[in-house]
């Protein structure tokens, strides 16, 4: 039996950040959540040990994406391999996954495209610091083949 907080849902997003030269690194969000209607606010917990952190404390903007199942192969590349060690832009431009949205490189094929800003940090006990940040533009590209939780654990990507 599933843990509690796995028997959920949800879609898979990925978090693109930049360090303070503008390069890209992506991972896998776990845990994101919308927080208020008014004014439009996200929530994302990263790892404390991540690139991503240092990026989005040295860095205001970054670029949420609802990932689609055409991105499951993108899964295990930005979930499991480090930024630190790896160039994730590299990978994605050398396998054609990076398009351009709002003068921004975004994950081709995503279902979903925030534009986000940060406006807070909330260190955590936990292994997890909380970023907020405010909803800058959006884009909708299809409410079609989501990828979810779920698709992950059948394909036996995570879990």
């Amino acid at each position: 039996m599933k843990r509690v907080w796995n028997i959920t849902n949800p879609a898979i997003h990925s978090l693109i950040s930049f360090d303070k030269k503008g390069n890209l690194n992506a991972n896998i969000c776990s845990y994101v959540s919308v927080i208020s209607l008014k004014p439009k606010l996200y929530m994302i917990a990263i790892d404390k040990k991540s690139k991503t952190h240092r990026n989005l404390i040295e860095n205001d903007f970054s670029v949420l994406q609802v990932l689609s199942i055409k991105n499951i192969s993108l899964v295990k590349i930005l979930g499991k391999k480090s930024g630190r060690n790896f160039n994730k832009f590299n990978y994605l431009v050398s396998k054609k996954f990076i398009t351009q949205w709002n003068k921004k490189n975004v994950i081709k094929d995503s279902c979903g495209i925030i534009l986000l800003n940060k406006i807070n940090v909330f260190n955590t006990i936990g292994d997890h610091t909380l970023f907020v940040f405010k909803i800058i533009k959006t884009k909708t590209i299809s409410e079609n083949n989501i990828l979810t939780f779920n698709k992950l654990i059948d394909d036996k990507i995570i879990l």
